[in-house]
């Protein structure tokens, strides 16, 4: 129970079992559990990274090295370790790529902040220093960036090959084909608007998985994949040049919403109201045949007398379709998507090359390819078990985001570590104009950044303090701003000759994202929380609770 004394009166604030933590206290608490975040997806970055194994209360395995979803998994309890997961879902969400690089640089910016606070320099002040020093950096990362086009498909592959190098997806030779892929589905569904600013809607790109076979078959198929089955078995399984109608009509007797009742008072009567219905219901067929489709896909149901009038037809169809599906059959194919089968015309049809039904790993998928000029495309991920086709997928959403984010902002910059060396050379030298005490802060924000080629070098093997001099010298020579870790020589190497390169907006999201999450934690000088020990779950005033104990440091 918290208390204050006023006039020697005993005042009660917070309730039996609640805590308290003031100033400097709920500061040092905040920063270490930000830096225990942090450590936590340290070791997975860069192509050397290692992964995380998860396991949930269910026993369900998660094995992956995205940072996203490593943080997702461990169900964090700590009100700012949620602020360092929401980081990484944001950048996740923005630009698909540099999950694990937020949440390092968040967390190397609030240590650095700790050692300020410690001298005794105001939180204020290190936010308004951490400001000046974003700003400035987004700056000079416009400067280092070089353009980059959707026809420029060596740079894209370049990028796509960075995006994947730490996923463990195959050899080199699979992850080449799967960034190829991805660059091959994001010109597909590119467009621009009104004003001529290119647009990819991730959501047309569908990614379906399934465990069996190797990561290298994955396939681009020019369509849509459907995780469904033909509705009945005296209906054709493969249709070429097919007509699809898309509907959003149940075919089948739809039943009244007000309470109506039907009195049969003899078999004659019976007999009749069957005949009727099943005259309903092959009026329907036949409207579906007359528009010439022969191939049809529905939101709702199908009754089992209209498929078999739709079988005697020799329509193929398929029933409960998912609306998302619907939608990008209809980007796919250029068919209408119909809610009255009266208005179902041949001008409403869309078509397909091939609309094939497959058994895939004991199950039946509908393949609808050969579109011509889709604006919806499927990518299928294949993968020896559950966990490696996972993985697959996350890092082939990975790749959408990077290359998505290179072609709508044009930009890429050198990774590998050296484009964060050139920021923090850049700061240092900007701190030094700014003065007071603002420039300490830069000084540290220049600090975290290097922690990304520092990290590199560590799970490479190779010593961090060697490393990072041999790159600030090298910077500071004439055409040495290329200069980072190059993970595989476990040297200090040419980054632009070894084509290592990340896109602009993948780097400016990191940097606003982890010194906004920074400044939000800076503030905070009081955590009160209200939670009862009796109800279970109370935070513990120096951790984190939840999956995360383990990991403080």
């Amino acid at each position: 129970m918290a208390e204050n004394q006023l006039g020697g009166q005993q005042v009660v604030l917070l309730p039996e079992g609640a805590s308290r933590l003031l100033g400097r206290d709920a500061q040092r608490t905040n920063i270490a559990v930000a830096v225990a975040v942090a450590g936590a997806v340290k070791t997975t970055l860069g192509p050397k990274g290692m992964d995380k194994m998860m396991v949930s209360d269910l026993g369900d395995v998660v094995i992956t090295n995205d940072g996203a979803t490593i943080l997702q998994e461990m169900n964090v309890e700590h009100p700012v370790a949620k602020i360092m997961v929401n980081i990484a879902k944001t950048q996740d969400k923005e630009v698909g790529d540099g999950t694990t690089s937020v949440v390092i640089l968040a967390g190397e910016l609030l240590k650095g902040a700790g050692d300020l606070l410690d001298q005794g320099i105001h939180p204020t002040t290190v936010i308004k220093g951490y400001k000046m020093a974003a700003t400035r950096a987004s700056e000079v990362l416009e400067e280092f960036a070089k353009k980059v086009s959707i026809s420029d498909e060596p740079t894209l592959e370049k990028i796509a090959m960075v995006s994947m190098g730490s996923k463990n997806v195959g050899d080199e030779k699979t992850k080449s084909e799967l960034g190829k892929m991805v660059i091959k589905a994001v010109k597909q569904v590119m467009e621009k608007d009104a004003s001529g600013k290119t647009i990819v809607d991730h959501d047309f790109i569908k990614v379906e998985k399934k465990a069996g076979g190797n990561v290298s078959d994955t396939a681009f198929i020019s369509g849509v994949l459907v995780d469904k089955e033909i509705t009945h078995p005296g209906m054709p399984k493969s249709m070429a040049n097919a007509k699809i109608a898309l509907l959003d009509v149940a075919l089948e007797m739809e039943k009244t919403e007000t309470d109506a009742r039907i009195e049969i008072t003899s078999p004659e009567q019976m007999q009749a109201f069957l005949k009727q219905e099943e005259s309903i219901l092959k009026g329907m067929a036949d409207k579906i045949r007359k528009s010439g489709a022969t191939v049809i896909f529905t939101q709702k149901g199908i009754d089992d007398v209209a498929q078999h009038f739709l079988a005697k037809a020799g329509i193929m169809a398929v029933r409960r379709v998912k609306k998302s599906d619907i939608e990008k059959l209809s980007r796919a194919t250029k068919a209408k998507i119909v809610t009255s089968l009266d208005d179902l015309g041949s001008d409403d049809l869309g078509h397909a090359g091939l609309v094939e039904e497959r058994k895939i790993s004991g199950e039946q998928m509908i393949f609808v390819e050969r579109c011509k000029d889709p604006k919806s495309v499927t990518i299928f991920v294949r993968g020896g078990n559950e966990q490696v086709v996972d993985e697959a997928e996350r890092s082939i959403t990975d790749v959408i985001g990077a290359v998505t984010s290179a072609v709508v902002n044009g930009k890429y910059v050198t990774g590998g570590g050296s484009i964060e060396i050139d920021l923090a050379n850049e700061l240092r030298s900007y701190a030094g104009n700014v003065g007071g005490r603002e420039q300490l802060a830069i000084q540290k924000f220049a600090d975290a950044l290097e922690a990304i080629p520092k990290t590199l070098s560590e799970s490479a093997g190779m010593d961090a303090i060697d490393t990072l001099v041999q790159l600030r010298s090298r910077h500071k020579s004439k055409g040495g701003e290329v200069y980072g870790v190059d993970i595989f020589k476990n040297s200090v190497g040419d980054m632009n000759k070894n084509g290592v390169f990340e896109p602009l907006m993948v780097k400016r999201q990191a940097i606003d994202s982890a010194s906004e999450a920074a400044e939000i934690i800076l503030r905070i000088d009081d955590i009160i929380s209200s939670r009862g020990k009796s109800k279970g779950g109370g935070m513990p005033p120096g951790g984190m609770g939840g999956g995360m104990g383990g990991d403080m440091e």
